[in-house]
């Protein structure tokens, strides 16, 4: 371990104390240091399954277990598919396309150059039309199809450039008919169910349909119990982001191909629209791409970027997410050191009181549980409370307390590790373990003590206790105390 005692024990205060989460990518610039990136505010590992095979990734995942172990952290992980995807085939070599010029997207396997390039999606042809938006590797490369000859695409080149061999391929608008499971994929999430994996992260879901596909892998393996995080990347999930919303357990912004498949310029206000209805939603955000990109090659992020993490912290985001600046960048621990700072600073300037009274944070379904958890956000606002604790067997009435975005940290309590795993990656919530036990006074008084111990509480804060009648039922949300800490608990 690389870093002093007092550091870590510092660092660990910090993000006791941060509420927005980060999700982290392992890839080669994290082997051997999953202890630091734990230590220094990892909350959840993602494992992209689009690179390495399954060798590499289960010698990955059970590394990032005997880390997680060791170190007693509740870090979940997350399996992110490759996903439908159109790409070109090989090239003879690295071509550069001259604006203004014409090439072919065919459908028969060649070598590809300058003048025409094998498409993997062969029937491609059947479903772009005259004057379409063809985009190839990122973006970087923009043709416009001029005609269609039989099976082959002619289209002019509006932004050449170098290209090279199997880049990604994007028609933005275009409804493919590509199968949203492909043969990887299915066998992706087959493996990671294997591997005891927390979620999964679905890359571009369309509907609610392609949701009940996986769950009914879920079901089918007996594991209905690992969360979706469904990735918005298109379209037609814009256009369906309510029904998508409605069976995922969490959604993530995947601005990288949405940026592509929409204008660049709506991409900011999608992110602030679908962040407030997944919180008024009571499901958890990700805002994913780019945040802190330059950092892969460089010690200090951008300005720009640093705006970028803060405003989507100011929106209400769940989580934030490192991709590729700490799976192949140079930096990856500063890194993610400058997101635990950005956020903690930015959380600091936020009044969650005034945004609370102000009515920033209202649900949409209206029902007891929700009710009762407004109430308890709002009476540990008014004592100004250290934290809010609650039993929970399913997560539901803790995230629905999270969703009101209280200014205490939530202390989660269950008694299963999957769902102290899975509540880690929930805005605002410490997850912690414990038995419940029958009387709700003996129950409380060892979850307090508990609490104490591990600097989450001190004697003398004044909190909040919600439960339901008997301890520790979801659905039966129905009590709440306000409670010194060190004081005796009365039995409800």
């Amino acid at each position: 371990m690389r870093q002093s005692l007092i550091g870590i024990l510092e660092r660990n205060k910090e993000n006791t104390m941060r509420k927005t989460k980060i999700i982290c990518t392992m890839g080669p610039a994290t082997e051997g240091i999953y202890e630091d990136m734990i230590l220094n505010g990892m909350d959840a590992a993602r494992f992209n399954f689009s690179h390495e095979n399954h060798e590499v990734h289960g010698h990955r995942i059970k590394t990032m277990k005997a880390a997680r172990t060791k170190l007693n952290q509740p870090i979940p992980l997350i399996v992110d598919t490759k996903g439908p995807e159109m790409r070109i085939g090989v090239l003879k070599n690295k071509v550069n396309l001259i604006n203004g010029e014409t090439i072919r997207l065919i459908s028969e396997e060649i070598e590809g150059d300058e003048k025409a390039v094998t498409i993997s999606f062969k029937d491609l042809y059947k479903s772009v039309t005259i004057g379409q938006s063809i985009y190839i590797d990122d973006g970087r490369i923009n043709l416009e199809v001029v005609s269609i000859e039989g099976t082959d695409i002619v289209c002019k080149i509006i932004a050449g450039g170098v290209l090279s061999s199997r880049k990604g391929v994007n028609v933005p608008g275009c409804i493919t008919g590509l199968p949203f499971m492909t043969e990887k994929d299915r066998a992706d999430i087959e493996f990671a169910v294997d591997q005891d994996v927390d979620f999964i992260a679905l890359s571009f879901v369309s509907n609610a349909k392609d949701v009940e596909s996986v769950r009914e892998i879920f079901k089918q393996k007996n594991r209905e119990d690992i969360k979706i995080i469904s990735k918005i990347e298109n379209t037609e999930a814009i256009k369906n982001i309510d029904e998508i919303i409605a069976v995922s357990d969490s959604i993530m912004i995947a601005r990288g191909d949405l940026g592509i498949e929409l204008p660049v310029k709506s991409v900011p206000i999608i992110q602030k629209k679908l962040i407030k209805k997944c919180y008024t939603s009571s499901k958890p955000v990700i805002v994913a791409t780019q945040m802190l990109e330059s950092m892969t090659d460089n010690p200090v992020p951008t300005r720009a970027e640093v705006s970028d993490v803060a405003n989507a912290i100011y929106d209400g985001t769940s989580v934030v997410m490192l991709s590729g600046e700490t799976a192949a960048g140079k930096y990856p621990v500063e890194t993610l050191r400058m997101m635990t700072t950005v956020i903690l600073e930015t959380e600091n300037d936020i009044d969650y009181k005034v945004k609370l009274d102000e009515g920033a944070w209202k649900v949409i379904d209206q029902n007891v549980i929700n009710a009762i958890s407004e109430v308890t956000v709002i009476a540990a606002s008014k004592i100004d409370a250290k934290a809010i604790v609650v039993p929970t067997r399913s997560g539901n009435s803790v995230r629905m307390i999270s969703s009101f975005r209280p200014a205490c940290p939530i202390i989660a309590i269950t008694l299963e590790e999957g769902l102290q795993r899975q509540l880690n990656l929930s805005w605002g919530i410490r997850p912690m373990m414990s038995k419940f036990i029958g009387d709700q006074k003996e129950f409380f008084e060892k979850v307090l003590d508990q609490a104490v111990a591990t600097n989450l509480v001190e004697n003398g804060d004044l909190i909040i206790l919600t439960a339901g009648i008997p301890t520790g039922y979801d659905g039966k949300t129905n009590m709440l105390k306000m409670h010194k800490v060190g004081d005796e608990v009365i039995g409800g």
